[in-house]
């Protein structure tokens, strides 16, 4: 290990002051994979001796101090490349209104070898857990549980440095054989007595400075209790009748409230308030705090609006010159009856020898959003769109995202597009990629295309409604008013369609893809906003037929920027840890569920089959995907595990995704470039293109380097993680709302259900259409057999007369907390 460290001392030295991913530092050093894990032990063990530096983004650099400072030099300062910050985690050097525990305060302290750091999760019950980062591929992230005494003065989502204070678990590499009882539960629930456990000795940076909650007052004192339960101190703060707000808060507004410097565990949090969101529980206060917590914005910056006015608002005759005329080729779109923006079309033509040529159009989002301007910038900060309930948050103005770039039907559209040509079995036997104009014929739901495919009586396809036109970016012509040779044509490109998505997906689950998608319920509001309809969505053939061309069209984009080295974006699932897997697999025995390695893919494909019919499958299913890895996105093709493919990149949402619209930069070169002039020619106009994709704002572009990508990656990375808790937030907010409003019902609701879980005090359910989870109180279980009381919490305890897991009944809503986000129900009479 050691000879490798001059070179990789050479290498930062040369570099500096710019830091290197790990990935770049090995493939510039011409390591094969062979080599990568003497390369992280040797890479670890100059982190851990201080030769060495690591940014809160994962980046090497040489350390700044006084080892590296020669004499009469002044140090220099080491640049982290990354994109203008919009997730909650402050920057690494940014200053802390947390002090250093035990410390002066204002200095900042290297860390202890014996320190551990990481962000700290908390529960509702005020216990937490901290997940630290993974150091290398023999030292993987751990999960350490805190109690609420040992919290000190961390609060959700702040990064901690802490120290363990006892554990009953084995070293790591030397657990007995049987392992441990109750693991593989990723969301940090205490696991019986052999949890690492630890202590915060400090916060080293805030996750936010403010929050948002509900005003209240007892006796002379008036506090906000943050929506999140997990924040489980109310903020003292001053009288509102002192606020210079206008109109001033009351009791019961929801409001932000900025947080003041918490010394101590013992002092009270205060704060002070800075806005005024409504009434709580409103439809627009509760979307404002959304907003306000997750810092989205639907508005847009004067320069952006100033950008959009000197677009045009049609296609332009000029702008069809030199693409693919398709707008005569039957095309069609199949989207959710409440989708906001259409980015993917597919075009099918018949072809000699019983051949069909199949074209997957993606919006040409490119030919409006340019490098190095204020649109490309405010994309490239919001990094993709966030889709909650009733609403989005979009990447692009609306005049863009809902207008020109948007595949709606009935209108000329530009688009970059892959084409794959099929033989009569299915197979690909061409590709080819260009710039194309279209002209949908149809904007189909999954419920109408589900209809086309799978009935016959095109009278009652014809008569299934429009979506609801405050849903919906665009509701298209109702089926009703086609002619009925247009129904049938449209019946006919379906199926076609179909036949060849199913033999797509026949194909990739035999090369071992794994079948990660699960039931979804999508919240419907009505007009006023308010949540009135849950539904449950099924992947089913209208949305595999969708998805199999967009993954073969992401596929066949990434496989041709990786063979022709391309700068680019990947979309890359690494392989999981095998000790999450074993975890798994003892937490999977616990339900019955014997299972082999799970390392080893076929074992994980059964799985996923058993846990179709397992009445816990939901449960379950949400277990394994939290054993597994996040995807990312990357500069290197490093692959897919989910997916089981070695190309993968995300080329087909633009519209909603800043990285597809970085891939189709690198599309667009290629095809400019293709037929002509010399490799470098080509190479230096890819590289032109994406550096000015990535580009930190500048006017001329920079010399291009794969951290810059890999930092784009990053920040791209926590955009996403950023709106995928907004979304799920949403989610919770509308699922309480409407139970809420089913108590005023009169009869009220029954909702079928299952049961999950038993305890003493009651069973959890939950409900098969809606799969919203709930409990029921042995107090009021007496329709699931017995009588309240304690004869009946005994019975719930032995589970003698009571109910047993994957039992059926039916429920009515018993009682909806807002603030504790839990629903009771009892067994309907």
């Amino acid at each position: 290990m050691s000879s490798l460290n001059p070179a990789l001392l050479a290498l930062l030295r040369e570099a500096a002051p710019q830091p290197l991913s790990a990935a770049e530092i090995a493939t510039r050093l011409g390591l094969k994979k062979s080599q990568r894990k003497t390369f992280s032990r040797a890479l670890q063990k100059l982190l851990n001796a201080g030769k060495l530096h690591r940014s809160r983004t994962g980046l090497i650099s040489l350390p700044v101090g006084p080892s590296r400072k020669k004499q009469g030099e002044n140090p220099r300062a080491v640049f982290v490349p990354a994109p203008r910050p919009t997730s909650r985690v402050r920057k690494e050097n940014a200053p802390s209104r947390e002090p250093a525990r035990g410390r002066e305060q204002g200095t900042a302290s290297m860390q202890s070898p014996a320190e551990l750091t990481g962000e700290i999760r908390f529960r509702s019950g005020g216990s937490a857990y901290v997940v630290t980062a993974a150091e290398s591929a023999e030292a993987p992230a751990q999960t350490i549980q805190i109690a609420p005494a040992a919290a000190g003065t961390a609060l959700h989502g702040d990064l901690v440095a802490l120290r363990l204070v006892g554990s009953t678990r084995p070293p790591r590499g030397a657990q007995a054989k049987g392992g441990r009882r109750n693991q593989g539960r990723s969301n940090g629930r205490a696991r019986d007595d052999d949890e690492l456990r630890g202590e915060v000795l400090r916060v080293l940076s805030r996750s936010r400075d403010s929050l948002v909650g509900e005003l209240r007052k007892s006796a002379r004192q008036w506090f906000v209790t943050p929506d999140d339960p997990r924040f489980g101190r109310d903020v003292l703060v001053e009288p509102p009748a002192r606020s210079p707000l206008r109109p001033k808060p009351d009791t019961g507004d929801k409001v932000v409230v900025r947080l003041d410097h918490w010394p101590t565990r013992s002092a009270p949090l205060s704060g002070t308030i800075t806005a005024r969101l409504g009434r709580t529980h409103e439809p627009r206060a509760e979307l404002l705090g959304v907003l306000e917590t997750y810092k989205l914005s639907p508005e847009f910056p004067p320069e952006v609006e100033a950008e959009l006015a000197t677009l045009p608002s049609k296609v332009r005759p000029a702008e069809i010159v030199g693409r693919r005329d398709y707008r005569e080729v039957p095309t069609i779109t199949i989207d959710p009856d409440d989708a906001k923006d259409f980015d993917d079309a597919l075009s099918i033509e018949p072809l000699p020898k019983g051949q069909t040529r199949v074209g997957i159009h993606i919006a040409d989002v490119a030919a409006y959003v340019r490098p190095d301007t204020a649109l490309d910038h405010e994309a490239q900060r919001r990094g993709n769109s966030t889709y909650l309930v009733g609403t989005v948050i979009p990447m692009l103005p609306e005049r863009l995202s809902n207008g020109l770039c948007s595949l709606v039907e009935g209108e000329d559209r530009l688009c970059k597009a892959v084409f794959l040509t099929f033989d009569a079995g299915g197979q690909i036997v061409g590709k080819d990629f260009a710039s194309t104009v279209i002209r949908s014929r149809k904007r189909l739901t999954y419920k109408q295309a589900y209809a086309l495919l799978f009935n016959d009586d095109l009278e009652a396809v014809r008569a299934l409604p429009l979506p609801p036109k405050h849903q919906t970016g665009s509701t298209g012509r109702a089926l009703s008013s086609l002619p009925r040779r247009e129904l049938a044509s449209l019946q006919i490109w379906v199926r076609r369609l179909w036949k060849i998505a199913a033999a797509l997906r026949r194909e990739r689950m035999a090369r071992g893809s794994l079948d990660l998608d699960m039931p979804e319920t999508k919240v419907y509001v009505d007009e006023a906003g308010y949540a009135d309809r849950l539904e449950r969505v099924d992947n089913d053939e209208s949305h595999q037929l969708i998805e199999e061309f967009m993954l073969v069209a992401n596929e066949a984009v990434a496989h041709l920027t990786r063979s022709q080295r391309l700068p680019s974006l990947y979309r890359v699932h690494d392989d999981p840890e095998p000790e999450r897997l074993n975890e798994l697999r003892e937490e999977l025995a616990t339900h019955g569920l014997q299972v082999g390695n799970l390392a080893v893919r076929g074992e994980l494909v059964r799985l996923l089959a058993q846990l179709g019919t397992h009445p816990q499958g939901h449960l379950l299913r949400t277990q394994l995907l939290r054993s597994l890895k996040k995807a990312c996105y990357r500069a290197s093709p490093d692959g897919h595990y989910g997916l089981s493919k070695r190309d993968y990149a995300h080329f087909t949402s633009p519209i909603r995704r800043y990285a597809d619209l970085v891939v189709h930069r690198v599309l667009d070169a290629y095809l400019a470039r293709k037929g002509g002039g010399s490799a470098s020619g080509f190479a230096g106009a890819v590289a032109r293109v994406v550096r000015s994709a990535i580009g930190a704002g500048a006017r001329k572009p920079k010399a291009y380097t794969v951290a810059g990508v890999t930092a784009l990656g990053e920040h791209l990375s926590q955009t996403e993680l950023n709106s995928q808790a907004a979304e799920r937030e949403s989610v919770k907010i509308k699922l309480l709302e409407f139970f809420e409003r089913e108590l005023a019902k009169t009869p009220r609701t029954r909702f079928a259900a299952i049961v999950t879980d038993v305890r003493s005090t009651g069973f959890f359910v939950e409900l098969t259409e809606s799969m919203t989870f709930g409990f029921v109180p042995a107090s009021v279980a007496v329709g699931a057999g017995g009588r309240g009381g304690r004869t009946r919490r005994s019975r719930f305890a032995e589970n003698r007369g009571g109910p047993r897991v994957g039992d059926s009944l039916d429920v009515t809503v018993h009682k909806v907390d807002r603030f504790r986000r839990t629903i009771d129900f009892r067994p309907a009479e």
